[in-house]
């Protein structure tokens, strides 16, 4: 009897060692999942790229920012502009020659609405 039992436990070992180097080939084998697509081939770059990482990184379909978490994010003030102009926000003047802070927002899939009154920005999963 203490040989079946030996030879049983011999054989579960083999069997788990054999598990242990077949997930082992099969995690090195498998593909790294391909890399999510940026939009009109254009990557972020700039002073305005860590409210990019930022916005990029969160789950949330609505992240909502003050105009100083903003200035936080960035390590410098916005620029006037964005504290009077409802403009500013819209992002129509950045062009794939001439990147613009608004790339910060738009390759990270999102809108931004300002409320200034409030000094607020909302910012919306683009669908």
């Amino acid at each position: 009897m203490l040989n079946v039992t030996r030879a049983l436990l011999d054989w579960t070992r083999r069997r788990k060692a054999a598990a242990s180097r077949e997930r082992a080939r099969a995690e090195r084998d498998r593909e790294p999942p391909p890399a999510p697509p940026k939009l009109h081939g254009r990557a972020m770059v700039g002073t305005y790229v860590l409210l990019h990482k930022y916005l990029e990184n969160r789950y949330a379909n609505t992240v909502v920012l003050t105009f100083a978490e903003i200035e936080d994010l960035l390590g410098f003030a916005l620029p006037e502009e964005a504290r009077f102009r409802p403009e500013w926000w819209s992002g129509a003047e950045g062009t794939a020659a001439h990147p613009h802070y608004s790339d910060s927002w738009i390759l990270a899939s999102r809108t931004a609405v300002p409320n200034l009154p409030a000094r607020i920005v909302v910012f919306e999963r683009a669908s």
